[in-house]
């Protein structure tokens, strides 16, 4: 995780599990590692990811934005608090 300075937020690089029995969000060094139950079909497992990391950080679902890898498993994300 890591702030610039060119833009306010946080920035959160995720890999993204899809299809997973068990979802939830975890750290793994400097990124998070998000399994999600949706499929990797027609984005409905980025929305998911969105949304779990927005529980993750407790801020609302509106605050979290794809930056990178809207069609990738690894993902950079940017938290506004």
């Amino acid at each position: 995780m890591s702030e610039r300075p060119d833009s306010p937020g946080t920035y959160v690089t995720v890999v993204v599990k899809p299809g997973s029995r068990a979802p939830g969000v975890e750290a793994d060094g400097d990124r998070l590692i998000v399994r999600v139950r949706e499929r990797a079909v027609e984005g409905a497992a980025t929305a998911a990811c969105l949304r779990a990391v927005a529980a993750y950080f407790g801020v609302a679902p509106s605050r979290v934005r794809l930056v990178r890898g809207a069609r990738s498993r690894e993902k950079l994300l940017r938290i506004e608090r």
